[in-house]
């Protein structure tokens, strides 16, 4: 597939773009998540990202701590940005499930990501990292040479994705992301939860459905293999795909 601009709307942790080869692209990650993006720009750059490891080298793994952490994440005044990106990355790496709001009280040494740091900030060194809403993302990086790809709260599932006064995704809201990626020039690439409404919303000539399955990761301790129907969608003929490369994200899982 041609293109010279890759825009990810909805970047959460990165999975597609640590494992795109960054070619000569233009690259664009946002998301609208202030803490997720506070702590990318903290690893981005290279005098935050070593004020941060120095935050994190005593981490402790404590329930108490953890629930302090909690507390000060909810109050948007509290800590300076490197403070907030290691309350943040603690609560990801010490939550169940990475819900970061239950204590997963499981051993674990942040130090031993150090090296993920480092691999994350060469990644994103020409990164665009931004903070907005994913329709002012589309309208303001995509051309007729660019790719979208959106990974969007699935539908029926938005609750779980409002975490420290983060709005939840609404009804209207995919609606918004439908009409934006169709209105606006370039390929797009969605992946949903395949159900009713989201094929009727894509329900419209020159766009392309496939099936798809894939892991289930919450369930894999105690149901392995367990996978769930997902939906890829897009406006061309997704035949073009190449064979993904195994995936690095900034939070990967040992």
């Amino acid at each position: 597939m041609n293109y010279d601009r890759y825009i990810e709307p909805f970047g959460g942790a990165g999975w597609v773009l640590f494992h795109k080869d960054p070619r000569r692209d233009f690259e664009v990650y946002n998301d609208v998540d202030g803490l997720l993006v506070n702590l990318y720009r903290c690893v981005q750059d290279k005098s935050l990202l070593n004020q941060l490891k120095e935050e994190l080298y005593y981490a402790l793994n404590s329930r108490q701590l953890f629930e302090e952490m909690v507390e000060k994440l909810n109050d948007p005044e509290k800590g300076t940005a490197i403070q907030r990106a290691a309350w943040f990355y603690q609560l990801i790496r010490y939550s169940y499930g990475s819900n970061l709001t239950s204590f997963g009280a499981r051993p674990y040494s942040i130090q031993k990501d150090f090296k993920l740091f480092d691999q994350a900030h060469k990644r994103l060194e020409k990164v665009v990292v931004e903070n907005k809403d994913f329709e002012e993302i589309i309208e303001l990086y995509a051309t007729p040479t660019s790719l979208t790809y959106c990974d969007p709260p699935y539908h029926m599932t938005e609750k779980y994705y409002a975490k420290f006064g983060k709005a939840c995704f609404t009804e209207w809201d995919h609606i918004r992301l439908r009409n934006a990626l169709v209105t606006r020039p370039g390929k797009f690439l969605v992946s949903y939860n395949d159900d009713t409404f989201v094929r009727a919303l894509y329900d419209q000539p020159g766009i392309f459905l496939e099936e798809i399955t894939r892991l289930n990761n919450m369930k894999q301790k105690y149901d392995p293999g367990s996978q769930f129907p997902e939906l890829l969608i897009a406006n061309y003929d997704m035949k073009e795909r190449s064979k993904a490369n195994p995936q690095l994200t900034l939070f990967e899982l040992s």
